[in-house]
Protein backbone atom coordinates (compact mmCIF):
# COMPACT_ATOMS: atom_id res chain seq x y z
CA UNK A 1 0.00 0.00 0.00
CA UNK A 2 3.07 1.80 -0.50
CA UNK A 3 3.51 4.42 -3.34
CA UNK A 4 7.18 5.50 -5.14
CA UNK A 5 7.30 8.11 -7.92
CA UNK A 6 10.80 8.80 -10.12
CA UNK A 7 12.66 11.33 -11.34
CA UNK A 8 16.03 11.20 -13.48
CA UNK A 9 18.24 10.43 -10.39
CA UNK A 10 16.23 8.68 -8.05
CA UNK A 11 13.08 6.66 -7.08
CA UNK A 12 11.00 8.00 -3.70
CA UNK A 13 9.22 5.54 -1.76
CA UNK A 14 6.77 6.94 0.62
CA UNK A 15 4.68 4.76 3.43
CA UNK A 16 2.90 1.49 3.19
CA UNK A 17 2.22 -1.72 5.94
CA UNK A 18 3.41 -4.17 7.37
CA UNK A 19 1.51 -6.15 9.95
CA UNK A 20 3.91 -8.06 11.07
CA UNK A 21 6.22 -6.40 14.13
CA UNK A 22 9.79 -7.79 13.38
CA UNK A 23 9.94 -7.03 9.71
CA UNK A 24 8.40 -3.63 10.59
CA UNK A 25 11.00 -2.31 12.46
CA UNK A 26 10.15 -3.93 15.83
CA UNK A 27 10.10 -1.38 18.56
CA UNK A 28 11.89 1.12 16.38
CA UNK A 29 8.99 2.18 14.31
CA UNK A 30 6.86 4.32 16.76
CA UNK A 31 3.70 4.62 13.47
CA UNK A 32 3.42 0.44 13.47
CA UNK A 33 2.29 -1.30 11.61
CA UNK A 34 2.23 1.31 9.22
CA UNK A 35 5.72 3.51 7.69
CA UNK A 36 5.72 7.14 8.46
CA UNK A 37 8.86 6.98 6.46
CA UNK A 38 10.42 8.66 3.02
CA UNK A 39 13.09 6.46 1.62
CA UNK A 40 15.49 7.71 -1.46
CA UNK A 41 16.81 4.84 -4.06
CA UNK A 42 19.76 6.83 -5.95
CA UNK A 43 20.58 5.37 -9.27
CA UNK A 44 23.98 6.35 -9.55
CA UNK A 45 25.29 4.53 -6.54
CA UNK A 46 22.21 1.83 -6.12
CA UNK A 47 21.82 3.38 -2.69
CA UNK A 48 19.10 3.18 -0.37
CA UNK A 49 18.64 6.54 2.27
CA UNK A 50 15.97 7.68 4.52
CA UNK A 51 15.23 11.00 4.19
CA UNK A 52 14.59 12.87 7.30
CA UNK A 53 11.46 15.32 6.72
CA UNK A 54 9.57 18.03 8.83
CA UNK A 55 6.42 19.92 9.09
CA UNK A 56 2.77 17.62 8.51
CA UNK A 57 4.15 14.70 7.08
CA UNK A 58 0.82 12.75 6.67
CA UNK A 59 -0.11 9.73 9.42
CA UNK A 60 -3.05 7.81 6.89
CA UNK A 61 -0.37 6.02 5.03
CA UNK A 62 -1.48 3.04 3.67
CA UNK A 63 -3.18 3.32 -0.12
CA UNK A 64 -2.77 7.06 -0.24
CA UNK A 65 -2.42 8.38 -3.93
CA UNK A 66 0.87 9.97 -4.83
CA UNK A 67 2.45 12.23 -7.27
CA UNK A 68 5.45 13.98 -8.50
CA UNK A 69 4.89 17.70 -9.83
CA UNK A 70 7.53 19.24 -10.24
CA UNK A 71 9.98 18.84 -7.67
CA UNK A 72 6.90 17.92 -4.92
CA UNK A 73 5.44 15.19 -3.46
CA UNK A 74 1.43 15.34 -3.35
CA UNK A 75 -0.05 12.60 -1.44
CA UNK A 76 -4.05 12.21 -0.89
CA UNK A 77 -6.48 10.36 1.45
CA UNK A 78 -4.99 7.33 2.86
CA UNK A 79 -5.95 4.84 5.67
CA UNK A 80 -4.63 4.63 8.98
CA UNK A 81 -5.10 1.09 10.85
CA UNK A 82 -7.44 -0.40 11.34
CA UNK A 83 -8.68 0.51 8.06
CA UNK A 84 -11.44 2.70 7.14
CA UNK A 85 -11.69 3.85 10.71
CA UNK A 86 -9.48 6.79 10.35
CA UNK A 87 -8.51 8.02 6.68
CA UNK A 88 -7.84 11.64 5.17
CA UNK A 89 -9.08 13.83 2.61
CA UNK A 90 -6.10 15.92 2.73
CA UNK A 91 -3.24 17.04 0.59
CA UNK A 92 -0.40 17.20 1.61
CA UNK A 93 2.84 18.31 -0.74
CA UNK A 94 6.58 17.48 0.31
CA UNK A 95 9.09 19.72 -1.29
CA UNK A 96 11.72 17.43 -2.04
CA UNK A 97 14.71 20.59 -1.61
CA UNK A 98 13.94 21.20 1.64
CA UNK A 99 12.59 17.87 2.85
CA UNK A 100 9.22 19.32 4.12
CA UNK A 101 5.60 18.52 4.23
CA UNK A 102 3.02 21.21 4.12
CA UNK A 103 -0.70 21.01 3.93
CA UNK A 104 -2.77 22.41 1.57
CA UNK A 105 -6.16 23.81 2.89
CA UNK A 106 -8.29 22.77 0.46
CA UNK A 107 -11.93 24.39 0.20
CA UNK A 108 -15.04 23.63 -1.49
CA UNK A 109 -16.68 20.19 -2.57
CA UNK A 110 -13.74 18.05 -0.83
CA UNK A 111 -13.88 14.31 -1.28
CA UNK A 112 -14.79 12.23 1.40
CA UNK A 113 -12.18 10.56 3.19
CA UNK A 114 -11.12 7.75 1.52
CA UNK A 115 -8.00 5.19 0.42
CA UNK A 116 -7.88 2.72 -2.81
CA UNK A 117 -8.43 6.08 -5.02
CA UNK A 118 -6.84 7.08 -7.98
CA UNK A 119 -5.40 10.37 -9.02
CA UNK A 120 -3.87 12.57 -11.84
CA UNK A 121 -3.02 16.16 -12.86
CA UNK A 122 -4.06 17.71 -15.98
CA UNK A 123 -3.94 21.73 -17.02
CA UNK A 124 -2.96 22.48 -13.73
CA UNK A 125 -5.65 20.59 -11.98
CA UNK A 126 -5.82 17.52 -9.55
CA UNK A 127 -8.19 14.45 -10.13
CA UNK A 128 -9.41 12.37 -7.92
CA UNK A 129 -11.39 9.01 -8.66
CA UNK A 130 -13.31 6.13 -6.56
CA UNK A 131 -11.90 4.66 -3.81
CA UNK A 132 -13.62 3.59 -0.11
CA UNK A 133 -14.15 4.40 3.35
CA UNK A 134 -13.64 1.07 4.20
CA UNK A 135 -17.24 0.37 4.20
CA UNK A 136 -18.25 1.82 0.60
CA UNK A 137 -17.39 1.87 -2.34
CA UNK A 138 -17.95 5.06 -4.76
CA UNK A 139 -17.30 6.53 -7.81
CA UNK A 140 -17.10 9.71 -7.08
CA UNK A 141 -14.77 12.48 -9.35
CA UNK A 142 -13.60 15.27 -8.04
CA UNK A 143 -11.40 17.97 -9.01
CA UNK A 144 -9.31 20.61 -7.36
CA UNK A 145 -7.67 24.12 -8.67
CA UNK A 146 -3.58 23.58 -7.72
CA UNK A 147 -3.53 27.57 -7.78
CA UNK A 148 -6.63 28.10 -5.77
CA UNK A 149 -7.36 24.67 -3.92
CA UNK A 150 -10.98 24.92 -4.26
CA UNK A 151 -12.61 21.78 -4.87
CA UNK A 152 -15.36 20.80 -7.33
CA UNK A 153 -17.21 17.23 -7.73
CA UNK A 154 -17.74 16.45 -10.97
CA UNK A 155 -20.75 14.99 -12.43
CA UNK A 156 -20.75 12.30 -15.29
CA UNK A 157 -23.51 11.31 -17.21
CA UNK A 158 -24.39 7.76 -14.27
CA UNK A 159 -24.95 6.16 -17.42
CA UNK A 160 -21.50 6.60 -18.05
CA UNK A 161 -20.01 5.74 -15.09
CA UNK A 162 -17.83 2.36 -14.36
CA UNK A 163 -18.48 0.45 -11.32
CA UNK A 164 -17.60 1.45 -7.68
CA UNK A 165 -14.02 0.33 -6.77
CA UNK A 166 -11.04 1.05 -5.48
CA UNK A 167 -6.64 -0.08 -5.97
CA UNK A 168 -7.43 0.63 -9.70
CA UNK A 169 -5.66 2.65 -11.85
CA UNK A 170 -5.67 5.84 -13.97
CA UNK A 171 -4.67 7.26 -17.64
CA UNK A 172 -5.16 10.16 -19.50
CA UNK A 173 -4.72 11.60 -22.75
CA UNK A 174 -5.10 15.34 -22.15
CA UNK A 175 -8.64 15.11 -22.87
CA UNK A 176 -10.06 12.13 -20.99
CA UNK A 177 -9.28 10.09 -17.64
CA UNK A 178 -9.23 6.34 -18.46
CA UNK A 179 -9.92 3.88 -15.70
CA UNK A 180 -8.39 0.51 -15.73
CA UNK A 181 -9.28 -2.50 -13.36
CA UNK A 182 -9.68 -2.36 -9.12
CA UNK A 183 -12.36 -3.41 -7.72
CA UNK A 184 -13.53 -4.41 -3.93
CA UNK A 185 -12.84 -6.39 -1.20
CA UNK A 186 -15.01 -9.86 -2.96
CA UNK A 187 -14.26 -9.05 -6.77
CA UNK A 188 -11.99 -7.51 -9.49
CA UNK A 189 -12.92 -5.62 -12.47
CA UNK A 190 -11.89 -6.55 -16.03
CA UNK A 191 -9.63 -4.53 -18.25
CA UNK A 192 -11.09 -5.40 -21.01
CA UNK A 193 -13.63 -2.20 -20.61
CA UNK A 194 -11.73 0.32 -19.96
CA UNK A 195 -13.63 3.92 -20.44
CA UNK A 196 -14.07 3.82 -23.12
CA UNK A 197 -14.31 0.68 -24.22
CA UNK A 198 -11.13 -1.23 -25.17
CA UNK A 199 -10.42 -4.41 -27.70
CA UNK A 200 -8.31 -6.83 -27.54
CA UNK A 201 -4.51 -7.61 -29.28
CA UNK A 202 -5.40 -9.59 -32.08
CA UNK A 203 -2.04 -9.15 -33.82
CA UNK A 204 -0.22 -10.80 -30.14
CA UNK A 205 -0.01 -14.63 -29.99
CA UNK A 206 -1.36 -13.96 -26.29
CA UNK A 207 -4.35 -13.18 -24.70
CA UNK A 208 -6.06 -10.25 -26.06
CA UNK A 209 -6.37 -7.92 -22.78
CA UNK A 210 -5.16 -8.70 -18.70
CA UNK A 211 -6.68 -11.00 -16.58
CA UNK A 212 -9.35 -8.74 -13.77
CA UNK A 213 -7.02 -7.46 -10.80
CA UNK A 214 -7.05 -4.76 -8.32
CA UNK A 215 -3.97 -3.82 -6.30
CA UNK A 216 -1.62 -3.61 -9.62
CA UNK A 217 0.85 -0.94 -10.69
CA UNK A 218 0.17 1.31 -13.61
CA UNK A 219 2.73 4.47 -15.08
CA UNK A 220 2.45 6.11 -18.33
CA UNK A 221 4.64 7.42 -21.54
CA UNK A 222 3.05 9.51 -23.54
CA UNK A 223 0.11 7.53 -25.20
CA UNK A 224 1.42 4.00 -23.79
CA UNK A 225 -0.05 2.76 -20.80
CA UNK A 226 1.80 -0.09 -18.67
CA UNK A 227 0.04 -2.28 -16.18
CA UNK A 228 1.68 -5.03 -14.15
CA UNK A 229 0.78 -7.24 -11.19
CA UNK A 230 -1.97 -6.94 -9.18
CA UNK A 231 -4.37 -9.71 -7.47
CA UNK A 232 -7.94 -11.01 -8.11
CA UNK A 233 -8.70 -12.54 -4.91
CA UNK A 234 -7.19 -16.31 -5.72
CA UNK A 235 -4.06 -15.45 -8.02
CA UNK A 236 -1.02 -12.76 -7.70
CA UNK A 237 0.07 -11.58 -11.20
CA UNK A 238 3.16 -11.11 -12.33
CA UNK A 239 2.54 -10.20 -15.99
CA UNK A 240 3.32 -6.91 -18.12
CA UNK A 241 0.80 -5.64 -20.31
CA UNK A 242 0.86 -2.12 -22.69
CA UNK A 243 -2.22 0.06 -23.82
CA UNK A 244 -2.16 2.28 -26.50
CA UNK A 245 -4.68 5.07 -25.73
CA UNK A 246 -4.72 6.27 -29.81
CA UNK A 247 -5.40 2.85 -30.83
CA UNK A 248 -6.92 0.94 -27.43
CA UNK A 249 -4.93 -2.07 -28.72
CA UNK A 250 -3.39 -4.28 -25.74
CA UNK A 251 -0.38 -5.99 -26.19
CA UNK A 252 1.30 -8.35 -23.73
CA UNK A 253 5.03 -7.77 -23.34
CA UNK A 254 7.45 -11.00 -22.78
CA UNK A 255 9.04 -9.57 -19.13
CA UNK A 256 7.34 -10.79 -16.25
CA UNK A 257 7.95 -9.83 -12.76
CA UNK A 258 10.52 -11.63 -11.05
CA UNK A 259 8.18 -11.86 -8.20
CA UNK A 260 4.23 -11.81 -8.82
CA UNK A 261 3.03 -9.07 -6.49
CA UNK A 262 0.35 -6.98 -5.34
CA UNK A 263 -0.18 -4.15 -3.71
CA UNK A 264 3.72 -2.88 -4.70
CA UNK A 265 3.95 0.28 -5.73
CA UNK A 266 6.00 1.46 -9.61
CA UNK A 267 7.43 4.59 -11.39
CA UNK A 268 9.25 5.15 -14.59
CA UNK A 269 11.84 7.44 -14.72
CA UNK A 270 11.71 10.33 -17.76
CA UNK A 271 13.82 8.29 -19.56
CA UNK A 272 11.48 5.14 -20.06
CA UNK A 273 12.70 2.56 -16.71
CA UNK A 274 10.39 1.01 -14.74
CA UNK A 275 11.01 0.44 -11.10
CA UNK A 276 8.71 -1.86 -9.11
CA UNK A 277 9.10 -2.12 -5.06
CA UNK A 278 7.82 -3.99 -2.41
CA UNK A 279 4.19 -5.33 -2.41
CA UNK A 280 2.60 -8.99 -1.02
CA UNK A 281 4.20 -12.30 -2.79
CA UNK A 282 2.31 -14.75 -0.94
CA UNK A 283 -1.23 -15.38 -0.21
CA UNK A 284 -0.95 -18.03 2.43
CA UNK A 285 1.53 -16.13 4.46
CA UNK A 286 0.66 -12.84 3.43
CA UNK A 287 4.35 -12.13 2.98
CA UNK A 288 5.69 -9.00 1.82
CA UNK A 289 8.42 -8.19 -0.10
CA UNK A 290 11.57 -5.49 -0.01
CA UNK A 291 12.75 -6.35 -3.44
CA UNK A 292 13.75 -3.99 -6.11
CA UNK A 293 13.77 -4.61 -9.62
CA UNK A 294 13.66 -2.62 -13.33
CA UNK A 295 12.56 -3.34 -17.19
CA UNK A 296 13.21 -0.90 -19.70
CA UNK A 297 10.03 -0.03 -21.05
CA UNK A 298 11.26 1.64 -24.11
CA UNK A 299 14.76 1.45 -26.41
CA UNK A 300 17.36 3.07 -24.13
CA UNK A 301 19.32 6.37 -25.86
CA UNK A 302 22.52 5.22 -26.20
CA UNK A 303 23.25 8.41 -23.64
CA UNK A 304 21.49 6.55 -21.42
CA UNK A 305 23.54 3.19 -22.40
CA UNK A 306 27.15 4.82 -21.94
CA UNK A 307 25.88 6.65 -18.53
CA UNK A 308 25.40 3.26 -16.98
CA UNK A 309 28.67 2.19 -18.40
CA UNK A 310 30.44 5.16 -17.08
CA UNK A 311 28.71 4.44 -13.38
CA UNK A 312 30.14 0.73 -13.72
CA UNK A 313 33.63 1.67 -15.04
CA UNK A 314 33.70 4.32 -11.74
CA UNK A 315 31.74 2.83 -9.28
CA UNK A 316 33.21 5.52 -6.72
CA UNK A 317 32.87 8.81 -9.23
CA UNK A 318 30.64 10.57 -6.32
CA UNK A 319 33.38 10.66 -3.94
CA UNK A 320 36.42 11.28 -6.00
CA UNK A 321 35.21 13.61 -8.07
CA UNK A 322 34.30 17.12 -7.89
CA UNK A 323 31.21 18.90 -10.29
CA UNK A 324 33.95 20.99 -12.16
CA UNK A 325 36.35 17.82 -12.73
CA UNK A 326 33.16 15.94 -14.22
CA UNK A 327 32.92 18.79 -16.31
CA UNK A 328 36.01 19.64 -17.30
CA UNK A 329 37.84 16.27 -17.14
CA UNK A 330 35.27 13.74 -18.27
CA UNK A 331 32.88 16.36 -19.90
CA UNK A 332 29.99 15.44 -18.82
CA UNK A 333 26.96 17.96 -19.15
CA UNK A 334 25.49 19.21 -15.99
CA UNK A 335 21.70 16.90 -16.64
CA UNK A 336 24.27 14.17 -15.88
CA UNK A 337 26.00 15.52 -13.02
CA UNK A 338 23.10 16.51 -11.17
CA UNK A 339 22.21 13.18 -11.13
CA UNK A 340 25.00 12.16 -8.96
CA UNK A 341 23.89 14.71 -6.12
CA UNK A 342 22.90 12.91 -3.22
Amino acid sequence: GHRCMADAGNLFVFGGYNPDYEESGGGGNAAFPLFRELWRFHFATKTWQRLDTEGYTPKELASMSMLLHRNNLLTFGGTGVPFGESSSNDVRVCQLGARRWSLIEGHGQKPSKIYGQAMVIIDGFLYVFGGTTGFVYNTDLHRMDLQSHEWVKMDPLKADLPGERYRHEIAHDEKRIYVLGGGTAWMAFSLHKVIPLTYGGFLSAFPGYPAPRRCHSCVQIDKDVFVCGGYNGNVIFGDLWKLNLDSFQWTKLPAEMPEPAYFHCAAVTPTGCMYVHGGVVDIAQNRRTSSLYRVWLTVPRLLELSWECALAALPDIVKVCEKGDLQNRLGLSWDLIERLHV
